[in-house]
């Protein structure tokens, strides 16, 4: 059985999200989605709007996902250690450079392999940060009225 490991902090689930684990999914047997912690995902993105257990729940219910758990508070090698995956799925705008990555895990003796999904769906709220400035705009332009 092929596991793969998706990551993510999941904050205002859109379409964007089920393709990319969609696409991860058909990568192995078991998809594992590793959810960002609120203070983690701070670290490299905004302050998540939906809180962690609440992102957890909602990954968790997706069809492609088999399991879904936490990172880790202090080592995001952790869990990937822990599950250890043959297959790290990384999504198309995740910051992380494959070959680093990829060392990492040698470096710590795990043997997943990394991959980008570079599957994306286009449209004007494809990703978490269009959906919050939509909704900032409407909430402006509401006031103002």
């Amino acid at each position: 059985m092929k596991t793969v490991v998706a990551t993510g902090v999941f904050d205002i689930l859109h379409p964007g999200h089920v393709l990319f684990l969609e696409e991860a999914k058909k990568q192995g047997d078991r998809l594992v989605v590793i959810v960002a912690r609120d203070r983690n995902a701070e670290k490299r993105k905004n302050h998540p709007i939906i809180p962690e257990r609440q992102r957890l729940e909602l990954v968790s219910a997706l069809k492609p996902v088999d399991e879904a758990i936490l990172g880790d508070h202090a080592d995001f090698y952790k869990p990937i250690k822990d599950i250890n995956p043959d297959i790290i799925a990384l999504g198309r705008n995740q910051k992380f450079n494959e070959n680093e990555l990829q060392a990492e895990l040698e470096k710590r003796s795990l043997k997943a392999k990394v991959i980008r999904i570079d599957a994306h769906m286009e449209g004007e709220l494809s990703s978490s940060s269009r959906i919050i400035e939509k909704i900032k705009k409407s909430s402006e332009h509401a006031s103002k009225s």
